[in-house]
């Protein structure tokens, strides 16, 4: 076997390396700022009580935000946290349908891409609706035009218990066990081609949507630019999906949401 044909049976290494740029691109756009008008760091803040602190750029007026930029600060969100997620299902996508069908590398390779696109086309869809809850929240005052985390007790009292509930839910079991299995979830819901690949991809976005939604909704409580818990809820979600004990962490980790948003009714 040539040099070149080694290195064309390598295509888990290149879907690997282009889910790895991807999330690297991400996490550069959001420490630059999103669109924002300013760096991620000046809107990050370790404080659990977000609502019982100073802003620390009060007086200064709010960036002026379009919808896109709004939208797309939401979606590359998404994309910087779930990548990693989705990654073992795709890159075991990627190397079945090389084995299975003995394809080119060129072909190869652009089914899990698909798949990858149908899977964050979904997180697209959820934000938008996100973008529209920011401007609501907006407008009622509720989280800061600024650093965009929680001026409300009560609000995020409000997300965080329900976060918490929704994670000992048996709907969020359900959603978690399907996001755990890729290799059941490829063996029942196999598509062939590019758009089924897409498809597969969108569903099991879907299951993905249905675990993780609630916990995206806590940026609102501690900061939608807030690098910190961003990268917090990045390390959660990857817990609950891969790590061996992954539904114990997501039950204890919804206690401790409960937990905290009693608390924050007191503070």
């Amino acid at each position: 076997m040539s040099a070149i044909e080694r290195l064309l049976k390598r295509e888990r290494a290149y879907v690997g390396v282009a889910l790895a740029l991807l999330v690297f691109l991400a996490w550069t756009y959001i420490w630059r700022g999103a669109g924002m008008g300013m760096s991620a760091l000046q809107m990050t803040s370790l404080t659990l009580f977000p609502h019982a602190r100073a802003e620390p750029m009060a007086g200064m007026p709010p960036p002026a935000l379009t919808w896109i930029s709004v939208i797309a600060m939401w979606w590359v969100m998404m994309i910087a946290m779930m990548t990693p997620s989705v990654a073992p299902l795709v890159l075991l996508y990627g190397r079945v349908l090389r084995h299975a069908a003995k394809m080119p590398l060129a072909q190869a390779f652009a089914p899990p891409m698909f798949l990858a696109a149908g899977y964050l086309s979904v997180w697209l869809a959820f934000s938008i609706v996100a973008a529209a809850l920011q401007y609501a929240l907006r407008r009622l005052d509720l989280i800061s035009g600024m650093t965009l985390w929680s001026k409300s007790a009560t609000l995020s009292a409000c997300v965080l218990i329900a976060a918490g509930v929704y994670q000992l839910s048996p709907l969020k079991s359900v959603c978690v066990k399907h996001c755990r299995g890729p290799v059941e979830f490829l063996t029942r819901r196999w598509r062939a081609g590019r758009v089924g690949a897409f498809v597969m991809g969108a569903e099991h976005g879907v299951w993905c949507l249905g675990c993780c939604w609630v916990l995206m909704l806590l940026l609102f409580v501690v900061g939608v630019m807030n690098l910190v818990w961003i990268a917090l809820l990045g390390l959660f979600v990857l817990a609950e999906k891969a790590a061996p004990r992954g539904l114990i962490v997501s039950r204890a980790g919804g206690a401790v949401l409960i937990a905290w948003g009693l608390a924050t009714l007191w503070i």
